[in-house]
């Protein structure tokens, strides 16, 4: 082991101890338990590393022997107990015997023979070498002993673990001669003060005024046990309140707690009604929407869509009129010509009493006849043969005359309307008799291409007769039909200003 350059050899058998306050290892070095020069040599001492005993005596500083020991008392032995080495102690330089002894020790009495309890020597079992090494072993356990007893000796009078290594115990004897100072100057002033007290004149009271004093004094005590007493019922009055002011505060959070359940339940039953609220607005949004498109939605636009096809005007998807080329079938002319009787007997009969003509359509399906102004009924479906033409051309030509009058009657009412002339209904095309803008509306003796024009234009006619009837009556106009046919005037009338895209459309 070293320690400022002092170098030991380690003997691994001997117990090994440890500094309390640094922690650093401290070995006993220089001894051989098991050799008879241990039991011979009159000093069996071990060195240890910077241990040290701090004892009522033990000053480090000193480097007198007599003030480096802790001497231990001399003990009797126990029969068959070996005898201790008298001259075993602990010293931190053993390889230095010159060296002023600085250090602190610890010094062991050995007694010079082992006696039973009747004094005599107890020879070793065995005798010879056996009897000499078993001394020898026991000898330095016993000193090993003796050095744990010694360290909690030294532990339990100065309160602080040992062992302690040299660096250690010093830094220790300097606090405890601090400490020892900062007592002295203590005892000192105690002294001091005790001195002076003792000096000073001393006014001894008189019996009587030792008992007014006493009663004073009793007095004063009575009182401050009574405002105790107040202040115990005091404290008690506010340790009632306080429990009250728990139970209050408890009370509070739970219908704080209920408060926050009711208020979420409600805010949850809120979200719900508004939710539910705005899905009713959002219902009646869409049906006021689909009301207004109600009403302006007209049945009778629905009911007979009249557009073309090609050269075929039609009406509910029915071609009116035939051609060499593409021959249409005389049930789907039957249809078309039922139709357009049927839309313009629903107009008439709307605006009777005060619309009166001689001429009746009779509306039948595809089978409708017409009654002229001499009460004749005339068919107007086919197929016709060149017999039965005429009658079939009278029945068409009634029915334009009938459009004609039903025209000329819209014109009437436009005027009591106070419209103005050029915004009045006028037909898109002409009708004079049997012809349609130049065009005969008979089949006999006629080409089927101007029969089938004639036709075409007859329907337009009443595609505009229909929406002067839309407008002039409680029906209101399909946006898309006024948007994609007609202008509507600023009067209100969709027939007032001729659309000529419409008109051109069945010019085609």
């Amino acid at each position: 082991m070293t320690e400022k350059g002092r170098s030991f050899p380690v003997d691994p058998s001997v117990p090994r101890w440890a500094c309390q306050n640094c922690r650093n290892p401290l070995y006993i070095v220089g001894v051989d338990p098991h050799s008879e020069k241990f039991l011979n040599e009159s000093s069996s001492r071990s060195g240890m590393q910077g241990s040290s005993m701090h004892g009522a005596s033990s000053v480090l500083s000193s480097t007198r022997m007599d003030h480096s020991f802790v001497v231990l008392p001399q003990r009797t032995q126990p029969p068959g107990v070996p005898p201790r080495p008298r001259g075993g102690a602990v010293q931190s330089d053993i390889g230095h015997p010159g060296k002023a002894m600085d250090e602190s020790f610890v010094v062991v009495y050995k007694s010079e023979s082992s006696t039973d309890a009747g004094g005599n020597h107890m020879p070793a079992p065995g005798g010879g070498s056996n009897c000499s090494s078993q001394s020898n072993n026991f000898g330095f356990d016993s000193t090993i002993t003796v050095l744990k007893r010694a360290f909690e000796i030294a532990t339990n009078q100065t309160q602080i673990e040992q062992p302690l290594c040299l660096e250690c115990m010093r830094v220790l004897s300097d606090q405890l001669d601090k400490e020892i100072e900062d007592v002295n100057r203590d005892v000192e002033a105690y002294e001091a003060c005790l001195k002076r007290l003792e000096g000073e004149p001393r006014d001894v009271l008189s019996e009587a005024d030792f008992l007014k004093e006493k009663l004073k004094i009793e007095e004063e005590e009575r009182q401050l046990e009574a405002a105790i007493e107040e202040i115990e019922k005091q404290n008690a009055d506010v340790n009632s309140q306080l429990k009250e002011l728990d139970l209050k505060s408890s009370k509070f959070k739970e219908l704080e707690e209920r408060y926050w359940h009711e208020f979420n339940n409600f805010q949850y039953q809120l979200i719900s009604h508004q939710e539910e609220r705005d899905a009713i607005l959002a219902k009646i949004e869409v049906s006021q929407a689909h009301l207004e498109l109600l009403k302006k939605t007209n049945v009778l636009n629905d009911a007979f869509p009249i557009g073309h096809d090609g050269e075929f005007g039609t009406i509910n998807n029915f071609r009116l009129g035939r051609l060499p080329k593409i021959p249409v079938e005389w049930d789907e002319i039957n249809a078309a010509w039922g139709q357009a009787c049927l839309l313009l007997h629903t107009m008439c009969q709307y605006f009777r009493p005060r619309f009166q003509s001689r001429i009746k359509i009779i509306p039948m399906g595809s089978y409708p006849r017409i009654v002229d102004s001499n009460n004749n009924t005339y068919d107007l479906f086919g197929p016709v043969n060149l017999f039965w033409s005429t009658r079939y051309d009278k029945a068409m030509t009634t029915y334009v005359t009938y459009l004609k009058e039903f025209a000329e009657f819209a014109y009437s009412k436009d005027q009591e309307n106070n419209i103005p002339p050029e915004k009045c209904f006028k037909l898109p095309y002409k009708i004079d008799g049997d012809k349609v803008e130049s065009y005969s509306i008979t089949q006999s003796f006629n080409k089927p291409e101007t029969w089938t024009k004639a036709l075409k234009y007859t329907l337009c006619n009443l595609k505009w007769a229909l929406y002067w009837f839309v407008g002039n009556t409680n029906f209101q106009p399909l946006s898309a039909m006024v948007s994609s046919h007609a202008e509507v005037p600023a009067g209100g009338s969709l027939y007032a200003k001729r659309g000529t895209d419409s008109k051109s459309m069945f010019r085609r």
